[in-house]
């Protein structure tokens, strides 16, 4: 039997812990979760009818194409019938597809039967839809036998990609990552989804977070409480924590207006997860690391709208139209346990961070891509990071939240900095082939950041730059000022200037700020709006503009941008 025991967190997790609607559509009544689970009928029914099922956990798009896009939802078939609880019996579900919210233009329909086996989530990958279409959802099902009631799930709005071939003269993408429950509301999610003008939102990682209630939050103090209370370990306790997790009224939100494009970073699974194990996972008390990854895996596809790609992972290219190519990355399943800090392991060529299938695959995509764009989502930092001299009350909490030595300067070696090989090997092919206009997008260090991506960062200027870089800071996950218990762009701004000073190719960086990211692409730029939350903790916090970024189409720089798109 799978123990409950909670491994003490190390110094990094507690440093990173402690630290690191006017515009909304209708379909967004998602929100209503009480509403979601009423019957269609009015009728009372009969005394031998069975509980009415309930979509108590919203609806989901992801992953569009051209012709289609994947649908999601869970049932809950009976009162009890709880995510991880293995209770419930098995419950058909219809789906239908409209081009109208009240589906009187029905476009595709079909049938499917969720499932104890899949914790009664349920996937429907349509095919057959108009390209750069908006498209409404939703599941239904009862309706069986005597007295049956009918249940309509909330109604979720989606959209296809464009044509393969079109020429497509702009797109624009919500961008955001690190949302943990027990530190804050996910306020970015319910500003993103009032946006009528997104055509999806990317999620780089750390969706939900594994620790136990306390084990993540800011000075230990919890704002809610994870379900289940322990550290999740196996599969049902995984599932509960998705279940846990859709529970979120804002989070529904974002999921019934928008398709999301997600991948998966260490807490879907474990801190510093690597492909034989974790920081966060103590072999023998907590488990065969195998099986734990196995769980994890498996919960996160029964509830995310993400279709597995190879051999079960998220790396997957998706093409929006002549303007753009997105390349996915799964930095977590392939890659070489982190190096010993300073102990020049992270030049091994035979160590990888992304393994050697995955690196030849996305190499193989940038140079055969005849998109404007190469836009690559990656869950943690490809530019490097030096530090110098800080002053020792700054260094400790950003060595916390980086990952870095606390005594001084070194690499954060969960990044590509530990992995220095591959980064050398893929900036290398990016100026050999000529492979211009590629921007990689990226989350997991909870502050954000706009980089060139030098190809020698010891000389930069004078070396160039092959690439940008747009990293978005947490949903919720702490930052300097949580750590600090400061105020914002107070201390923050010293730590900011030491880390410009001593990195050329870093053009701006907030340590202390929540909030979310809109990326906007056209033919002649690709830029970054950074948008922060008033107060992390307050459930109707506001979002306000700070500051923004781009590149110009040929440039390979990022350039401040004295305004957002919109």
């Amino acid at each position: 039997m799978t123990s409950r025991h909670v491994s003490s967190p190390s110094r990094r997790t507690v440093v990173r812990a402690a630290a690191a609607t006017a515009a909304a559509v209708p379909v967004l009544s998602a929100t209503a979760n009480a509403d979601a689970s009423a019957p269609a009928s009015a009728s009372a029914p009969s005394e031998a009818a069975a509980p009415a099922p309930a979509f108590l956990h919203g609806v989901a798009s992801g992953d569009p194409l051209p012709d289609g896009v994947l649908l999601w939802s869970r049932v809950t078939p009976e009162p009890g019938a709880e995510p991880g609880s293995g209770r419930g019996a098995d419950t058909p579900v219809r789906w239908e597809v409209a081009e109208d919210r009240e589906f009187t233009a029905t476009a595709a329909s079909g049938a499917t039967l969720a499932s104890a086996l899949s914790d009664h989530t349920v996937k429907a990958d349509v095919r057959g839809l108009r390209p750069a279409t908006t498209y409404y959802f939703r599941f239904t099902a009862g309706g069986q036998g005597p007295g049956g009631a009918e249940v309509h799930s909330p109604t979720g709005r989606t959209r296809t990609a464009p044509a393969v071939g079109a020429d497509v003269a702009g797109l624009r993408f919500g961008v955001v990552s690190c949302a943990n429950w027990e530190a804050g509301w996910f306020s970015a999610y319910r500003h993103l989804a009032a946006r009528p003008d997104l055509d999806a939102v990317l999620h780089l990682g750390d969706y939900l977070y594994e620790y136990a209630t306390g084990g993540y939050p800011t000075q230990g103090a919890a704002l809610r409480e994870h379900r289940p209370a322990h550290e999740i370990l196996d599969l049902a306790d995984y599932r509960a924590r998705h279940g846990n997790y859709k529970t979120d009224a804002d989070l529904q939100s974002l999921h019934a207006a928008h398709p999301v494009i997600a991948i998966w970073d260490d807490h879907e699974f474990a801190n510093d997860a690597w492909s034989g194990g974790a920081q966060n996972h103590t072999p023998g008390t907590e488990g065969v690391w195998e099986q734990r990854v196995a769980a994890a895996k498996q919960a996160y596809f029964e509830w995310m709208p993400v279709r597995a790609s190879t051999e079960g992972t998220v790396y997957r290219r998706l093409r929006f139209g002549r303007l753009a190519d997105l390349h996915l990355l799964d930095l977590r399943s392939f890659r070489s346990r982190q190096a010993s800090i300073g102990s020049g392991a992270v030049d091994d060529p035979e160590r990888t961070i992304t393994g050697r299938a995955q690196l030849d695959w996305l190499k193989a995509g940038l140079a055969g891509s005849d998109a404007v764009w190469k836009l690559v989502g990656t869950s943690v930092m490809i530019s490097p990071v030096a530090f110098g001299a800080l002053p020792a009350h700054l260094l400790e909490p950003l060595a916390g939240l980086l990952g870095l030595p606390k005594e001084g300067l070194a690499v954060n070696v969960d990044q590509w900095d530990g992995y220095t090989d591959d980064r050398r090997e893929l900036i290398g092919h990016l100026r050999e082939r000529g492979i211009t206009d590629t921007v990689f997008l990226t989350g997991d260090v909870h502050m954000a950041w706009a980089n060139d991506v030098p190809v020698r960062a010891a000389t930069y200027p004078l070396s160039p730059s092959a690439a940008t870089e747009f990293v978005v800071t947490s949903v919720t996950s702490g930052n300097l000022d949580d750590i600090l218990r400061v105020a914002p762009h107070t201390v923050s701004l010293v730590a900011a200037a030491a880390v410009r000073g001593a990195n050329r190719h870093v053009k701006w960086v907030d340590m202390d700020s929540h909030g979310y990211g809109v990326l906007d692409v056209t033919a002649g730029h690709a830029q970054m709006d950074y948008y922060v939350l008033s107060d992390r903790t307050a459930r109707d916090a506001t979002s306000s503009w700070a500051r923004s970024y781009r590149t110009r189409r040929g440039t390979q720089k990022a350039e401040r941008a004295d305004r957002p798109v919109r």
